[in-house]
C-alpha cells in the first residue's frame, strides 16, 4: 500500500482511537422570529467553509479507505472527490517533484514527508478550519512534530508498522524440524533460513525507503544511517540472501492472500488484511504479521495540502471531516490499521482493539524502530544499494 515512513512511548495512543468547491455560508438574514430563537440559531456551528467549485482530488495509498466513506462525504457536503491511488512513497514523491500534480491532497509516510516539507512542496495547514484537530492524541503528535515542528503541515491518517509476516502452516513444512528463529527477521535476512523458505517463496516489499531502514537496523546500524558505509555492507549482507528472495512486491495483500509467498517483508495491516482476504475466500492457511523481538519499523501515514493544491478549503473540509471520531475508527475497523485519534474509540471493534498485531502491547511498542527520514545526499547511495541488491549485483 501505502504507503513509509518516534520512539513511540505510545501505549496511550494505541488505548486512543483512531478526512471542492462550494460557495461560502452566507451570513443569517434579519428575522422577527423571537429573541431566544435567533440565540439557539447563532448557537449552531456555521459548517465548513468551501470552494466555489464542488470538487476535491485525494491521492492516497491503495486499500487504505473503508467502501462507503468517500460517497458519505459526498453525501453530507455535496463536494465531488476523485480519488487516485499509488504503491509506494516513492512513486507519490516522483508526482510531487513533478509539479501540477492536481491533488488537494496527498497521504505521504511522515519521515519521507520530511524532504517534501523542507523542499517546500506542502503547504501549512490551517488549523482554524479543523474543528476536530483536539481529537488528535498530543502525545502522539509530538513524535510527528519531530519531522514535521509545530506540526504545520502533516494531519495523522493512520498509523503501523513494517514486519515480517509469515504462513504458518507453509513456512513450518518448508523448515522441517528447525525451530523457528528468535528474531522473526532472521527468516528473511539469514541464509540459514532464508535457504530452506525459497521455496515456498520470499517477497520483499518493492520500496527503498521501507526495505534499508529494517535492513541496516538488523546488522546493528542506524536505521536512517547516512554514512555510505553503513549502506555498503547492508547491501554485502543481502547479496547473500538474494538467490532466496522470489520478488519485491507493490501488491503486497494480493500477492500474500494469492499465496505466492510463504515469507514476506510488509506492512502489519496489510498483512492482516491478506489475513482476512485469504479466510473469505475459504483459504485454511494462517498468514500473521510477527512482533520481532528487535521490532518493526513505524510508520505514520499523514494527509498533506500540496502547495499547487487548487481546492485548499474542501481539503481542510475533508481532513476535519475525517478527524471525527466515527470516521477515523471506521478505517481502524476495515483496515486493520490503528489511529491517532482519541476519539470513537469505543466505536472500534473489540477484535480489532483487542488484536496485539495492531493495538499492540506496551513491550512490542517499545521495541518499534523509530521512523524518520534521510537527507538528499544520501539517497542516491540508498537507491543505489537496494536497487544493486533487487538486480542480483
Amino acid at each position: 500500500m501505502k504507503k513509509q515512513v518516534l520512539a513511540l512511548a505510545i501505549s496511550a495512543i494505541l488505548l486512543a482511537a483512531c478526512g471542492k468547491k462550494e460557495e461560502p455560508v452566507a451570513a443569517p438574514a434579519e428575522s422577527a422570529a423571537p429573541a431566544v430563537a435567533a440565540t439557539a440559531e447563532a448557537a449552531k456551528p456555521a459548517g465548513p467553509m468551501l470552494d466555489d467549485e464542488k470538487l476535491l482530488n485525494i491521492y492516497n495509498w491503495a486499500d487504505y479507505i473503508p467502501e462507503g466513506m468517500l460517497a458519505k462525504f459526498e453525501e453530507e457536503t455535496g463536494v465531488k472527490v476523485n480519488y487516485n491511488t499509488f504503491e509506494t512513497n516513492e512513486a507519490l514523491h516522483a508526482k510531487l517533484v513533478a509539479g501540477n500534480s492536481g491533488y488537494d491532497i496527498v497521504v505521504p509516510s511522515a519521515g519521507f514527508a520530511k524532504k517534501q516539507i523542507d523542499g517546500g512542496l506542502f503547504q501549512a495547514i490551517d488549523k482554524s478550519k479543523l474543528s476536530n484537530y483536539g481529537n488528535l492524541n498530543a502525545g502522539f503528535m509530538s513524535k510527528v512534530a519531530s519531522v514535521d515542528p509545530e506540526n504545520k503541515h502533516l494531519v495523522p491518517w493512520a498509523w503501523g508498522f513494517t514486519t515480517v509476516g509469515i504462513n504458518k502452516q507453509k513456512v513450518e513444512k518448508a523448515l522441517g524440524g528447525m525451530p523457528m528463529p528468535e528474531n522473526a527477521w532472521d527468516l528473511v535476512f539469514d541464509p540459514k533460513y532464508s535457504s530452506k523458505l525459497k521455496a515456498c517463496g520470499i517477497t520483499y516489499l518493492d520500496s527503498p525507503s521501507e526495505i534499508m531502514p529494517v535492513v541496516l537496523h538488523y546488522i546493528g546500524k542506524p536505521a536512517y544511517s547516512e554514512d555510505p558505509a553503513d549502506f555498503k555492507a547492508a547491501g554485502e549482507m543481502l547479496s547473500k540472501v538474494r538467490p532466496d528472495i522470489r520478488m519485491f512486491s507493490s501488491t503486497m495483500i494480493d500477492d500474500i492472500a494469492g499465496g505466492k509467498a510463504c515469507a514476506f517483508i510488509g506492512w502489519s495491516g496489510d498483512i492482516n488484511i491478506a489475513a482476512d482476504r485469504l479466510k473469505e475466500t475459504g483459504g485454511k492457511d494462517e498468514i500473521v504479521p510477527l512482533l520481532p523481538t528487535t521490532g518493526g519499523l513505524v510508520f505514520i501515514d499523514t494527509m498533506a495540502i500540496p502547495t499547487d493544491a487548487k481546492h485548499v478549503n474542501n481539503a481542510h473540509a475533508f481532513i476535519d471531516w475525517y478527524l471525527r471520531g466515527e470516521n477515523s475508527a471506521s478505517m481502524a475497523n476495515e483496515m486493520n490499521y490503528p489511529t491517532a485519534n482519541t476519539a470513537g474509540m469505543d466505536a472500534i471493534k473489540p477484535e480489532i482493539r483487542d488484536n496485539k498485531t495492531i493495538f499492540l502491547a506496551q513491550e512490542d511498542l517499545d521495541r518499534l524502530i523509530p521512523p524518520g527520514g534521510y537527507s538528499n545526499e544520501i539517497s542516491s547511495t540508498l537507491n543505489d544499494t537496494y536497487n544493486a541488491f533487487k538486480r542480483g549485483k
